[in-house]
């Protein structure tokens, strides 16, 4: 009996995929410094998965307009599979410079994977009917973000049961099975009569997009969101390392408990709150509030230190006090972090006409595409960076002390530029916002 497409079978493909990819990104950092690398070469092997993702989405979907969907989902997994078990050889290597170059190459390697969402987009596409494709598209969304929430939380847990080599295994244990799962269960969806897997908007769409005031505003907006947000993801493993006098398993554990409950705390707050804040306060003044609690977050959050190893106990004495303040910190970054996207796209497609919808979202993807490529490299150059002024720090001895740790100089940026976003977004979008029931602001392509 022949298989039929199941949007539910491409949900689960993409969670377990998004899952593995998730399970080692809160040890990575940690990884590649304690084999030997430092500053931006951090966060140049943090940022190749998205460098390669980036590059091979459309080439993966070019791909299965020729050969099929199937197929390119078979292989993409195979070979994410692959670079998770040379990640985790990779781990419990004692030749540091073969094991960071092993590292880079399975972070290569799954990026170049990675680029099958595109695939993935495609075949949603194939099977659901036009009406009910965006609500489907959103699915995808949700596999992604919960592959986000819950594959940390499993590399925590596997760090501190298997050791080093823990969530490189278990990465490949989960992509492996999704590998079976898609080979068994997954049919094949194009057929002659379908449309072509979504491109990436070519650079006369960025200009057109980006020079409309509003629109352009909102996706500029949406990038240094994302960027002051990945810069957090990038350092908080070494932050938690530093501040906290962890070793590598402790706190590559610490940090994924951590990003898990970031995870939900954004999950809950927007799907219950985003809603109800957009009718009270209207877009622009929710995008300016998300901005502003994001900055404040990662302000205060470089400040937190302490010594003892984070536990539900030590919450309960006073030593946990320093735990309580950074998991405070981080609920109000959580909070921030995630309101700021539903009044952005929300914006984005009300003032864009019906016909320009895609190639507008798609611009906005690609720009936070780009900001996950450039955060981590940003934060990461600047994470040793422990000075002032010279003049500043010899007339405020207990500032300079203050910012003689790492993580303050990225932090502390990202914070400022959060709140200068949120305030020139409220100036801009405020005085010119079209009201829901206004038609979308129509513009002509080149």
């Amino acid at each position: 009996m022949k298989k039929a497409p199941s949007v539910f079978i491409i949900f689960l493909t993409v969670f377990i995929d998004l899952m593995g990819f998730g399970v080692v990104v809160p040890m990575l950092p940690l990884y590649t410094r304690d084999f030997g690398a430092h500053g931006i070469v951090i966060g140049l092997i943090f940022s190749a998965y998205s460098i390669m993702q980036f590059i091979f989405s459309p080439i993966w979907g070019k791909f299965s307009d020729r050969i099929g969907r199937r197929p390119v989902l078979l292989m993409s997994t195979a070979a994410a599979c692959t670079s998770y078990i040379i990640f985790a050889l990779a781990s419990g290597m004692a030749n540091t410079t073969l094991a960071l170059a092993l590292i880079i190459l399975s972070r290569v390697l799954a990026g170049i994977c990675g680029g099958n969402i595109a695939v993935a987009q495609a075949y949603i596409a194939d099977i659901t009917p036009a009406e009910k494709r965006s609500k489907m598209m959103g699915m995808i969304g949700m596999a992604i973000g919960l592959g986000f929430v819950f594959g940390p939380g499993i590399g925590a847990f596997s760090l501190s049961t298997m050791g080093l080599p823990g969530p490189g295994w278990i990465a490949a244990v989960l992509s492996g099975c999704n590998f079976i799962l898609a080979f068994s269960i997954l049919p094949e969806s194009r057929k002659p009569g379908s449309e072509q897997a979504r491109q990436r908007p070519h650079l006369d769409q960025w200009i057109h997009t980006l020079t409309r005031p509003k629109v352009g505003m909102l996706i500029i907006v949406f990038f240094l969101a994302t960027f002051c947000f990945s810069c957090f993801e990038v350092t908080l493993s070494l932050l938690v390392s530093d501040n906290f006098h962890l070793e590598i398993v402790n706190a590559g554990k610490t940090a994924g408990y951590l990003i898990v409950f970031v995870g939900l705390v954004g999950a809950l707050f927007q799907g219950g709150a985003t809603g109800r804040l957009v009718k009270k306060l209207g877009e622009p003044k929710l995008i300016l509030t998300s901005l502003f609690l994001t900055g404040i977050a990662m302000i205060i959050v470089p400040f937190m230190q302490g010594a003892p190893q984070l536990s539900w106990s030590i919450l309960f004495r006073s030593e946990g006090w320093p735990w309580i303040k950074l998991i405070i910190a981080l609920c109000v970054l959580a909070i921030g972090s995630n309101l700021a996207r539903p009044p952005i796209f929300g914006m984005i497609s009300n003032l864009t006409s019906a016909d320009e919808q895609g190639a507008t979202i798609g611009v906005a993807q690609g720009s936070g595409s780009m900001a996950r490529i450039l955060g981590p490299i940003f934060a990461t150059g600047l994470y040793s960076i422990k000075f002032l002024p010279h003049g500043i720090a010899n007339s405020l001895q207990s500032l300079s002390s203050a910012f003689a740790r790492p993580g303050i100089i990225p932090y502390v940026t990202c914070g400022i530029i959060a709140m200068l976003t949120g305030i020139l977004a409220v100036l801009r979008l405020s005085r010119s916002s079209l009201p829901a029931s206004r038609p979308a602001e129509t513009t002509t392509a080149p």
